[in-house]
């Protein structure tokens, strides 16, 4: 730290004060004491107690201090409070068009916007007010002795009096009990996770019934499928295919957009006071998503399946279920993964947007016969989860169906459409030997969530690697 401190005695203190000018090193000296500096600066030497050598990773689970972030929070809620504004401090403050607060209101916010910034008053010669600093010291001066009368305080005593008198002095004297484990920090993490996200009901709703918008707009188009094939039996089967597996990843993908980069954020700055890694983070996130991706799917399936006319057969509704559940899981681990690496969420929605539509296109074969492309997309094609989807479903719908072709007369079977009218014949053009590789395209396709999963814990912890200060 600079030598640059101005030295302050209070009236009657015990001791003197040192204030400490912006930019003389105060955030750094802390962040050195508890933990937090790692990679960046030139922060050199080693910490040792009791003339042992201490590793960060055992005592930085003891120190931590608060940042500025919660003295901000209390200055919001006193701008709020003096501009009347904190009745509406949960609101969305909207526009003229989509509504919100009051006109009236939305000025207010502007010049509380402008308050918070605590502009420098230019009229005054001395723009660092001794009354000020006076006022901080007293301010301190009460919080030691808030804390020396604390209970905390004086079992802290207690501790040191007696590991004084010990024979063999513990590596860390101040540490009081071992830290959670990994599996009692992953289910701390998940019980935040979910109480947070659960207050925004929106949210939740908006979650659970995502699918099923996108399938109602399908039912209201097609209404219900035909069995003729020259009123559009095999194309609106097909068409159905081809939305579901573009749609539920992108599902998906919106949730982890929207929810996880305030987690992100959050996971940034605790990790740094060795609370958990931010990989926990993101596995807890991971966890608390299964149960709703799985309800969102079951209620999207159950309305679209049978009202729309597919096979009807109970078996043939779960594999259509589990079939969209796993590219719907796949688009928001995708994401996840990615919102590792970039941090605008914005950019992370166009990348998995490009790489869902460049997968059905691709992979799916519906486009364009898989076996009429060049040999680099051929290869391509394997590694894209819409093209086991998509044989899934297409075997699933098409096995054991026998279309019909015209009037019941006979007349128009020279049609070259009705030279297809069962459904095997359909699955054995587009996507040969699909029906035998129904089992192993179920494990691949699921194969591609443990991989996203495992692919975002190495990501962040990269990431917790390389932005940790």
């Amino acid at each position: 730290m600079r030598a640059d401190a101005q030295r302050l005695r209070h009236p009657g203190a015990p001791g003197p004060c040192f204030l400490v000018s912006t930019g003389s090193g105060k955030t750094t000296l802390l962040d050195a004491m508890s933990g937090r500096l790692r990679h960046t600066g030139t922060f050199l030497g080693d910490v040792f107690v009791n003339g042992q050598p201490l590793r960060r990773e055992q005592f930085q689970d003891c120190f931590s201090y608060v940042q500025q972030v919660g003295f901000f929070q209390r200055k919001v809620d006193a701008v709020m409070a003096e501009l009347s504004l904190s009745h509406v401090a949960d609101r969305l403050i909207g526009n003229y068009n989509l509504g919100g607060i009051s006109s009236g209101e939305r000025r207010r916010v502007s010049i509380a916007a402008q308050l918070l910034q605590d502009p420098m008053d230019l009229t005054s010669v001395d723009t660092q007010s001794k009354e000020r600093e006076i006022e901080t010291y007293k301010r301190v001066q009460m919080i030691e002795s808030a804390y020396k009368e604390s209970a905390i305080y004086r079992k802290t005593l207690e501790n040191i009096e007696r590991t004084k008198h010990l024979k063999t002095l513990p590596m860390i004297p101040f540490k009081t009990k071992d830290s959670p484990g990994a599996l009692s920090k992953l289910g701390v993490l998940l019980r935040r996770v979910t109480r947070n996200l659960m207050r925004n009901k929106l949210a939740v709703m908006m979650r659970l019934v995502q699918n099923l918008i996108m399938g109602l707009f399908v039912i209201f188009y097609l209404l219900r499928v035909q069995n003729n094939v020259l009123k559009g039996a095999v194309q609106d089967r097909v068409g159905l295919v081809y939305q579901f597996v573009g749609a539920t990843p992108y599902t998906g993908m919106l949730n982890a957009v929207n929810l996880f980069p305030v987690l992100r954020a959050v996971s940034d700055q605790e990790s740094q006071d060795g609370l958990y890694q931010k990989w926990q983070m993101l596995l807890a996130y991971v966890l608390h998503a299964l149960p709703f991706s799985v309800l969102a799917t079951m209620i999207f399936s159950s309305v679209c399946y049978w009202t729309l006319g597919l096979y009807p057969e109970v078996a043939r509704f779960g594999y259509f279920s589990a079939a969209l559940l796993a590219p719907h899981l796949i688009g928001e681990f995708l994401t996840l993964v990615l919102l590792g690496m970039v941090q605008n969420p914005n950019v992370v929605n166009s990348i998995v947007a490009l790489l869902c539509i460049a997968g059905i296109l691709v992979g799916s074969g519906l486009v364009r016969n898989t076996e009429e492309m060049s040999i680099p997309l051929k290869i391509f094609s394997y590694f894209t989860f819409q093209k086991y989807c998509s044989e899934i479903l297409i075997v699933n719908e098409f096995y054991g169906q026998n279309f019909t072709c015209g009037s019941s007369n006979g007349s128009v079977t020279t049609n070259p459409i009705c030279a297809f009218t069962q459904g095997v014949q359909f699955i054995e053009r587009l996507c040969p030997g699909a029906t035998s590789r129904f089992t192993t395209n179920f494990l691949i396709l699921y194969a591609f969530i443990p991989v996203l999963v495992i692919l975002g814990i190495v990501v962040f912890k990269i990431r917790d690697h390389l932005i940790s200060r």
